[in-house]
């Protein structure tokens, strides 16, 4: 069986935020995040135990860290530490994520 193309484009808009798996296999795993202007909720900030690489595909986006923050554009990407507090502080409407999260 070939294999199946599929369009990191091609997400659709709504109100929620939307994750899907692009590729899990052990120790690593790939996300697709499309944002639909969700930011964090108030007062909820991410701690993880694993690094996670984050690229903003599209879009813009502040995400804020303890301490700091940064403000992201289409094409920027960043190495979030494990055990670093974030939280995404604004995201456009029309944001799309990649995040890989993997063991080192």
């Amino acid at each position: 069986m070939p294999p199946v193309v599929k369009n990191l484009m091609a997400s659709p808009a709504g109100e929620t935020e939307i994750f899907r798996t692009l590729l899990d296999l052990p120790g690593i795993r790939l996300e697709q995040i499309v944002s639909n202007g969700q930011a964090s909720a108030e007062g909820i900030w991410y701690d993880q135990k694993q690094p996670e690489w984050v690229m903003l595909v599209r879009g813009e986006a502040v995400l804020r860290f303890d301490p700091g923050g940064e403000t992201l554009k289409t094409g920027d990407f960043l190495l979030i530490p494990a055990n670093t507090r974030h939280r995404v502080e604004s995201v456009s409407a029309d944001a799309v994520w990649l995040a890989l999260h993997f063991s080192t």
